[in-house]
């Protein structure tokens, strides 16, 4: 049986290096049909460096600045050094996800919401499309 856990070892460490080099767009799609895999989970001892990524609860996040992870800097709890991955680095439309304070879309973000592509027209935009701070995106 230790061959084949190797094996996995071995696998899972390859989808983890892959997963790395995808921009937030194809990661985020990735995420989006059940990849997680690709990504290590948050650990509360790892060190991160600027970009890495990490699933935790479920969801993906980059790092935004270098740090040796403690058990309270998990990524919900510590907004300076992790952001979830919402945007796509290409601009295109990504579906429309409830921002943190602290994660807000920006100007000029595209994302679908309601069968229709929406984009922020103000910066720290944690509105639902539709409601305030959007334009329906004309294509």
């Amino acid at each position: 049986m230790g061959r084949w856990v190797d094996e996995a070892r071995k696998i899972k460490a390859l989808m983890e290096f892959a997963g790395a080099k995808l921009i937030d767009e194809d990661a985020a799609k990735l995420m989006e049909r059940g990849g997680k895999a690709f990504w290590p989970e948050w650990d509360a001892s790892a060190a991160y460096a600027v970009g890495d990524r990490a699933v935790y609860g479920g969801l993906l996040w980059r790092c935004l600045q270098a740090h040796v992870a403690q058990a309270t800097w998990t990524p919900t709890d510590a907004p300076s050094l992790w952001t979830r991955v919402l945007t796509s680095d290409s601009g295109e439309p990504l579906p429309w996800v409830q921002p943190e304070s602290t994660n807000p879309y920006m100007k000029g973000d595209r994302v679908t919401h309601g069968g229709k592509i929406w984009v922020s027209i103000i910066d720290n935009n944690v509105w639902e499309p539709g409601v305030y701070g959007w334009e329906e995106a004309v294509e």
